[in-house]
């Protein structure tokens, strides 16, 4: 009987520390929402700027490669300079 009471009442005491605790932190909402909102702004920049860098770095290496693959069809297609006939 004793065990049922001291439980009983450590779980009100516990109940009623949560809402007691829950009361106190009311002006913070606001605030957590605000930095929620720049967090997100901060990562949608930085996100942004990875990307931007990323398909800078491709379009280079593709224009690299496309000016290597021309040079070597230049020198395949290069007419060869006629040499005089042997008399």
């Amino acid at each position: 009987m004793k065990l049922k009471f001291i439980f009983a009442a450590l779980l009100g005491c516990l109940l009623s520390l949560s809402g007691w605790t829950q009361t106190q932190d009311n002006g913070g909402i606001k605030q957590d929402t605000k930095d929620a909102a720049h967090a997100t702004g901060r990562a949608a920049k930085k996100t942004g700027r990875k990307i931007k860098h990323g398909t800078k770095k491709v379009v280079h290496k593709g224009a690299h490669a496309t000016r290597k693959a021309a040079d070597k069809v230049e020198d395949k297609t290069a007419t060869p300079t006629p040499t005089p006939p042997q008399i």
